[in-house]
Order: C-alpha cells, then structure tokens, then sequence
C-alpha cells in the first residue's frame, strides 16, 4: 500500500493521521488524492466502506491552506443525518491543528446552534440538502465563496428525490469550483448531472473489473426463516465465536423498537436507531454503539449510510431489503477497513420473489435460500455457534416478578403499603384528637362531625376486619 506521505499529503496532516494508526491509503483514496489536490474535478466509485471519505476530505482540507479566512468556503453535501455526523468527524479530525472549522448541518436539531458557528466563521460545513436549503433561502448561510464543493453517496441522494435540491445548491455555490462526487454505484441520472455540473471530471473506478459487486471479505449467509423464529436465531447468532459488534436491520420502525425490546429482555445489549427517536436520542444512541457501551444495534435504512464502524463484524437483515443496491448499503456496514465480516440475510415465504431479484442481480448463486430454524445443525455450524446455546442469556421474569416490576399487587398488600399521615386510619393533624367517623366516645353515642354519608362509607371500609361501629 501507498503511504499518505507519498501521495504529496503535508506533514502536519499525515502526523493527525499517524496518531489515530492511519498511515496507509486504501485505493480508491491512492487513485484520487494525486488527481484532486491540483483542482482536477473527480468521480469516485467504490463499494462502500472504503475510505471515500478521506478520499475527498484530504484534498479540500489541504486545497483550503492552513489558516484559511472565515466563511464558508467548502461545502459537503450528504444525503442523511447519521452520515453527516460521520463525515463531521472525520473532518473536524484532518482539520486539527489547523485554524480551518467545521459545522454540521441537519435536520432535527435546533438551529441556535448551527447558525452560532457559521457565524463566527466556520469554513467547512457538512450538511444535508433539506437544511442547506432552508438556512439559505433565510440567508443565514452564504454559499457564494464555497470552491470546493463534494456530493457524497450521490447514488443515495438520487434514491432520496434529492436532485431537485442538488440542482438549487449548485446554483448558489461560486461558479468556478473545484467539484467532487463519490458514489458506491453510478446510476444514469447521476452520471447526467456530473456532466452538467463538473468540469472534464476523471471517472476513477476503485475496484477490480473481474470482482463483482460484492465485496471478497464479506460472507455472505442466506436463510430462509419463519417469522416467529427470528428472535430466536438471532439470539443464538449474538452467542457466534469471535461475534462483535453487530447491526440489525429492519424494514419498519416498530420493527426496530419491537426487536430492541426484546433482545434486551433476552439480556442482550442493545441500542436503536429509527425514525421514531428523536435526533438527539439516535446520536446517543450511535455514540454508545461506536463507544463500545452497547454491542448490537438494531437500525432502519435511514442509518445504513451513517454507521461508520471498523469493527462490525456481523450484519443481519431481519428483513430482506427492497433491492440489491440497499442490500450492498446494509452488508457494507460490516468487512470495512479491510477486514472481514459476515452477512446474515433471512427470507421470508412471502418475499422469495425479492431475493429472487436481489440474487440475479448481486450474481450469489443462491436462489433457494435454506429452510433454516432456531434448531437446526446447520445453524451453528455456519456460523460457529456452540452446540445447546439457546437465545438467552438473562433468565426471563416470572409472572409474580413481572407484575410487581409493573406495580400490580394484591390488595391486601397495597393497603399494607399506604403511609399514614400521622393520625391512626390515616387521619390528618387537623383531625387528631376528634373521635373517627362512626365511633363511640364512651356516650353509645356516634359522632359522624357532619361528615357526608360517602365519607362515612369510606371510613368504614378501612376498619379492621371489615367491621362497622355499633349502630351503623
């Protein structure tokens, strides 16, 4: 491999990178980098998880000098929220040491914030078209002296609907830029605005011709399963050898919550990421999974894009994507960086017409997906799961602890637990010393101080062993 240094990289940013343990480049940043840090206008292609982002980072970052002047003179275009958190870190990393400052910019979060640091002067801001738009228009962002300016996940963007918008940034950013697009597929639409919007761009094709579309260090498992036995498997899948972070996709948000609930039960520690999270929530929620506190994470499509993580080693698709590019999106979270991963895909009866499709198209030679259960010898031998794990690993609570969890109890028990408010049958300080409601002062006479005949009845009820004063 290629070292940064010998790509023309400059020290100061090579010693950044040198500090986190990235010395060498992955190809598709090998081929790029000396194209695009003289100003050429590149088109990137790789599979996912290849290092495309400092692919594009490194030559804006350099391009930009090491004290540029405050304004907004780089602009990144990313489809999602979760995707520019992750390209936000990796660029506040190869800005460090120098005076260059990034912003994020998205959706579902205050925008006080955001516009704070565009206003004292952030140089490079990563956003997401929606909200690019709208500070704009309010002319809280001034894209006019933006000359770098990177389309990332193109291909997605195209998915989204979000060319119209693509269209409306390019019309605001200085017409003479440096333009960079970076896609994992190259889909007509997209090769149709990089004609209209880049100049001479080099095509740059990170990937062997003879490899296919999925990538060599990724396993690639398929399983026909029955809905009620997913849980299950996927259980026993969480006890595999050498098993580590692991992310679980589903089609639906009630999916993901559902799943998260219940592998928590199962005793597993799990986050989620959907759209039913408020944004603040997904980010705590994706930190934790990065950090190490949680080790599974159950997602919806929405953060296929954004789950930058070396060290996935399994994805499972508790429901089978819609088509062979979503697949790819999902199965390259894990086998980054170069290492290895495996993907776990189940099919249910109803949706073998999809992975009909999915298989032509991807070329697996898989078009019957294994009838495969909770039990069955296979299971555990593909995928190096001990013999007897089941997919628990917490007991599950008995009813009894299930209802006293909840607050339910007997009634007996509940009156056993009611404080008293310092007077005997729950008699307040204002009424101590006054004979109770329907008691005797030693006269036979009952003293009911001109209380409701309701409040009586309730009076009674508290007396032990169901007895009522004489003469009620």
């Amino acid at each position: 491999m290629t070292t940064f240094a010998e790509l023309g990289v400059d020290q100061d940013m090579v010693d950044v990178l040198a500090q986190k343990g990235i010395v060498d480049a992955f190809p598709i940043q090998e081929q790029t980098i000396p194209i695009s840090l003289p100003g050429q206008d590149v088109i990137g292609q790789a599979k996912t998880g290849t290092g495309k982002t400092f692919g594009f980072g490194i030559p804006v970052v350099q391009r930009l000098g090491e004290d540029p002047e405050p304004g907004v003179k780089a602009l990144i275009v990313v489809p999602t929220r979760e995707l520019a958190t992750q390209v936000y870190e990796d660029m506040d990393l190869l800005t460090r040491g120098r005076s260059t400052h990034v912003v994020a910019i998205y959706g579902g979060k205050a925008y006080e914030g955001q516009i704070e640091q565009l206003q004292a002067g952030a140089q490079i801001v990563v956003g997401t078209p929606g909200r690019l738009i709208d500070l704009a228009n309010q002319r809280l962002l001034d894209l006019s002296n933006a000359t770098e300016v990177v389309l990332d996940e193109a291909d997605k963007m195209l998915d989204l609907g979000f060319l119209a918008d693509i269209e409306k940034i390019f019309q605001k950013v200085a017409p003479q830029r440096h333009t960079q697009l970076f896609s994992a597929t190259m889909p007509g639409p997209i090769v149709a605005l990089a004609r209209r919007f880049m100049s001479n761009p080099i095509h740059i094709r990170a990937s062997d011709p003879d490899e296919g579309l999925t990538q060599a260090n990724i396993r690639h498992i398929v399983y026909r399963a029955h809905q009620l036995d997913k849980d299950e498997i996927i259980g026993r899948i969480l006890q595999a050898e050498g098993r580590g972070k692991t992310v679980i996709f589903t089609r639906t948000k009630r999916q993901a919550q559902r799943l998260v609930d219940e592998l928590t039960d199962r005793g597993f520690s799990v986050g989620g990421v959907h759209g039913d999270m408020g944004q603040e929530q997904r980010e705590r929620s994706m930190a934790a999974f990065k950090a190490g506190k949680r080790d599974v994470l159950v997602a919806t499509d929405v953060a296929a894009r954004g789950i930058d993580v070396d060290d996935v080693t399994h994805v499972i698709n508790h429901t089978i994507p819609d088509d062979e590019k979503t697949y790819l999106h999902r199965a390259g979270r894990t086998g980054r960086a170069g290492r290895e991963g495996i993907a776990v895909t189940f099919v249910d009866w109803g949706d073998l017409h999809k992975w009909a499709l999915i298989n032509r198209a991807l070329d697996f030679g898989q078009p019957e997906p294994v009838e495969t259960y909770s039990t069955s010898p296979h299971l555990f031998s593909d995928l190096d799961i001990a013999e007897g794990t089941k997919g628990r690993i917490a007991k599950a609570p008995t009813k009894s602890e299930a209802k006293e969890s909840s607050g339910e109890g007997s009634g007996r028990s509940r009156r056993r637990r009611r404080p008293s408010d310092g007077g005997e049958g729950g008699r307040s300080e204002e009424t101590a010393g006054k004979p109770a409601e329907g008691t005797h002062d030693g006269t036979g006479k009952e003293h009911h101080d001109g209380k409701p005949a309701a409040a009586r009845r309730r009076r009674r009820r508290r007396r032990a062993s169901g007895q009522t004063a004489q003469g009620a």
